[in-house]
């Protein structure tokens, strides 16, 4: 598996920067998706329903769809003030820029016109987070996971206004994890790279009652990523590991539960809520392959305590048709954050957030459209006081200054 980090044509392009919805989930990886701040599941329509919809593919236009999308991701920096501010820890992370593509494919009728067939290849989630300053790079001078997903999907239409669908996940990633407290007066290093392919499925319903509204629920599996590779670790200058090492991280499960309603026959609102299954994420749990010295069990093999909690988060989208040509859309949503403050820390702070967003499609013509949406998220302040193993204060402070933006453009025909 070694060189499926370099034979992927996305991974060699991707440098994912996310870390701004829950966890390392991305909620929003298509334009529409993201012009509606993630309300983009019961009015999911055209090529990207094979994603956040599988089931509504029964009820677009009987052509073939395809859209070409490109997300530019950018994170300021965060800050980190500690309490005690003689003890020199205070840090900022690295700003972040990411390009994140995406492919979304839905076929025409088949069957009698009862089924359909999607494909969709894109970033659900991934993060990085580096830290140049001392105190923080000792826990975390970078931490990343590089998430791509491939989702076959069909759709069945069981009645003119009932729809069922779903697909396989194969889920391709690879992960970065480095620390370094030599500027902090701790000399360990830490340079371990995994990666791994993992499969799940995802499936999902869809109602609509009358022309006018559609109800809808999705699910996405639990997909546990076991990143085998190579860990080197380093004492006092010394390397004193080089093989084998691997880590598991969850890309949990999501549920979705939506509704669209039709105001009038050119505005849609649409209404949602998900619940994300973060108390898979119990512990971070380093293995080796070989055993590593006594002096650095503490800091790198004892596994580190995270009991994330599940969250929830609420979403609204507005879609309105301002003519044949143009079509505007605009979104908030509120995330939950899933880490108790006890296992708050470098390598993933998080909070809840406060997202909005708009975007508009235009129609070149009858087979072909450019979308564009824009996203705004700012996370709240935290503070939180750790302790590591030995009782000393490894977190006492506040992380502050959590945002970030999305840009989307979208390339989408029929035929």
């Amino acid at each position: 598996m070694k060189n499926i980090e370099f034979k992927i044509f996305f991974l060699t392009i991707v440098t994912s920067s996310i870390l701004f919805a829950s966890g390392w989930r991305l909620p929003q990886s298509s334009s529409k998706s993201i012009a509606l701040s993630g309300a983009y599941v019961a009015n999911a329509n055209g090529a990207d329903a094979t994603y956040y919809n599988p089931a509504n593919m029964s009820f677009n236009k009987n052509i073939s769809q395809v859209e070409f999308g490109l997300i530019n991701i950018s994170l300021p920096s965060m800050k980190y003030t500690d309490n005690n501010s003689s003890a020199n820890k205070d840090g900022k992370s690295e700003k972040q820029s990411s390009f994140l593509p995406s492919i979304f494919f839905v076929s025409k009728d088949y069957g009698d016109k009862n089924i359909r067939y999607g494909l969709s290849l894109n970033i659900p989630g991934g993060l990085t987070r580096k830290w140049n300053s001392a105190y923080q790079k000792a826990y975390a001078q970078e931490f990343s996971l590089k998430i791509i997903e491939i989702n076959p999907t069909i759709a069945y239409k069981v009645a003119d206004n009932f729809s069922i669908g779903g697909g396989i996940r194969a889920i391709i990633s690879s992960g970065v994890v480095k620390s370094d407290g030599t500027d902090a007066g701790k000399p360990a290093i830490r340079d371990m790279e995994g990666e791994t392919v993992e499969y799940g499925f995802n499936l999902a319903v869809a109602y609509k009652p009358n022309d006018f509204s559609n109800l809808s629920a999705t699910y996405r599996s639990n997909i546990d990523l076991k990143e085998e590779g190579n860990a080197k670790l380093y004492l006092s200058g010394t390397k004193v590991y080089d093989g084998g090492a691997s880590v598991t991280v969850p890309l949990p499960a999501v549920l979705t539960i939506a509704y669209a309603y039709g105001i009038n026959e050119k505005t849609t609102v649409e209404f949602e809520f998900d619940r994300t299954y973060w108390s898979a994420y119990e512990d971070l749990d380093f293995t080796y392959k070989s055993s590593i010295p006594i002096a650095l069990k503490s800091a790198f093999d004892d596994p580190k305590t995270r009991d994330w909690e599940d969250t929830n988060a609420f979403r609204i989208g507005l879609t309105h048709k301002y003519n044949n040509k143009l079509t505007m859309m605009a979104g908030f949503s509120k995330d939950g954050h899933p880490i108790p403050e006890k296992a708050l820390s470098f390598e993933s702070p998080d909070y809840n957030s406060n997202t909005i967003s708009f975007g508009a499609d235009y129609n070149l013509d009858e087979s072909s459209s450019l979308g564009f949406g824009y996203l705004y998220s700012q996370k709240d302040d935290r503070t939180a006081t750790n302790t590591n193993p030995d009782g000393t204060k490894y977190l006492d402070g506040k992380i502050s200054d959590v945002k970030a933006h999305l840009l989307s453009v979208a390339y989408r025909m029929n035929f």
